[in-house]
């Protein structure tokens, strides 16, 4: 792809956006920056891009500028459905995203992975069982580094490991990765997609350009995921698999087994002809440290995924084994009189919030709220009915949350996070658990769900100060 002189947009000033600036700078691009945001907001984001003496639009997007453009680079958190953008691609003009992008100038194998949960959880895990196998492994996109960071420091991995996210998927055009993972499709990001069927459409994209040879990783158990991934023509793996014919993996609680096709071993030529011996072996979960069922189901896919590349069974035991979990994802902070307090900021949407609390068996506090994605908080009633004792309110959601739960369970708001935790802990007895699952964005009170998260261990460390 050649960009020396063209004159490209970078739409979105966040991590990505000032990666793929910096990117563009230096293989020659005439790079013009611009964000809704103003040089005040952006701070220390605005100075980077000075000091790249890239040309910066802010305060808004012009479509003067963008009808001018060779290109344009969206970041994820920006719409692509935004007026200037729509209008350039109209006129012909090339719209995709960094994950595209970066996608044109990698040349090693691609294990991607989306759903609307687990993604970080399963990416984490399978760069890990890659690693331990003798690999080395680049893990990135949506969580850490973005792609392009690793295009722009040249370095050398034997596989990548993306974590994608639907705004991702939304700007990418020849972008195939070797492997696609898609763990769920539940409700989520209503406020930016038309509706569920939209939403549902962006992450199948994740299979838009593989072809034979090429494999799915499937949630056999997601009626959503089972319904958009039948028509594909490309090898599938699914966890659960569910009938006697599908290749994959079944979790029982207690191991892990794998289902190969033994007629594999009369035929090299498949992707899976390897896999033909791995046939009714198995991973022993018992010593994984992962909390919640639904974290062995992406334990499940994740190493489907890497057996499908080559890693040793024995590695990926061993992987399994030694992972903690991912950060501000069902977190364990501390423990105080025999109360558990459970960071799981990440949780952004209904569905995350049940399959939290439903990981455990002791009473749940649950401190909920931030920013109102368009969630229907309904379906939270019947698990806040068998597993809450209260609920604690905070954010701009704080009132829809309220209206529509408050019958099911006591609910309080509290005025900041470490309000919530003190509200929290005046309830509980020991052995319960305080649960920090917001259902919501941060953006209303945060820069971003790790910000949250930090803040909750923060007011956890001072609550406990005062009781010691």
């Amino acid at each position: 792809m050649e960009l020396a002189n063209k004159k490209v947009i970078v739409v979105g000033l966040g991590v990505t956006g000032i990666a793929v600036a910096r990117f563009l700078k230096k293989r020659g691009a005439v790079v013009i920056a611009t964000d809704q945001a103003t040089e005040g907001t952006l701070g220390a984001r605005a100075q980077k891009i000075q000091e790249m003496g890239i040309a910066m639009e802010l305060g808004g997007h012009r479509s003067q500028t963008f009808a001018k453009a060779d290109l344009i680079v969206m970041s994820p958190g920006v719409p692509h459905t935004i007026k200037p953008v729509v209008r350039a691609k109209e006129n012909g003009i090339p719209v995709i995203g960094e994950i595209e992008l970066a996608s044109r100038f990698i040349k090693e194998p691609i294990l991607a992975v989306t759903g609307t949960n687990g993604k970080t959880t399963t990416s984490e895990i399978l760069g890990c069982m890659l690693t331990h196998s003798g690999f080395n492994v680049f893990v990135g996109g949506n969580i850490g580094s973005p792609l392009i960071g690793y295009v722009d420091a040249e370095q050398k991995a034997d596989f990548i490991v993306a974590e994608i996210s639907s705004f991702q998927l939304d700007t990418i055009d020849t972008f195939r990765p070797k492997i696609g993972v898609l763990l769920n499709i539940t409700a989520d990001h209503l406020d930016r997609y038309q509706n569920f069927e939209a939403y549902a459409a962006s992450k199948i994209r994740i299979f838009k350009n593989q072809q034979p040879g090429d494999i799915a990783v499937l949630n056999g158990s997601d009626p959503v995921v089972r319904s958009l991934s039948e028509p594909l023509d490309i090898t599938k793996l699914y966890y659960p698999s569910l009938a006697d014919k599908e290749e994959g993996a079944v979790n029982n609680g207690t191991r892990i087994r794998f289902r190969f096709n033994e007629s594999k071993k009369r035929d090299d030529r498949g992707p899976l002809a390897h896999l033909a011996s791995r046939n009714r072996q198995s991973l022993n979960v018992s010593k994984v440290k992962l909390i919640g069922r639904h974290n062995l189901e992406n334990a499940a896919a994740a190493a489907l995924a890497a057996l499908a590349t080559g890693a040793s069974p024995e590695s990926v035991q061993v992987a399994l084994n030694r992972y903690q979990g991912a950060a501000h994802r069902l977190e364990h902070i501390d423990t105080m009189h025999g109360v558990d307090f459970i960071n799981d900021s990440k949780a952004t949407n209904v569905d995350a919030v049940i399959k939290a609390v439903e990981s455990f068996k002791k009473p749940v506090v649950l401190i909920m709220g931030g920013l109102d994605k368009g969630g229907n908080f309904q379906g939270l009633r019947e698990v806040l009915a068998r597993h809450t004792k209260k609920l604690i309110v905070m954010g701009k959601a704080a009132a829809r949350i309220q209206s529509a739960l408050g019958d099911t369970v006591p609910t309080t708001l509290a005025l900041s996070m470490a309000d919530a935790v003190k509200q929290a802990y005046r309830v509980v007895s020991p052995d319960n658990v305080i649960l920090l699952s917001p259902g919501c964005a941060s953006f209303d009170m945060y820069e971003n769900y790790v910000q949250r998260g930090e803040d909750f261990r923060k007011a956890v460390k001072n609550f406990k100060l005062q009781i010691s």
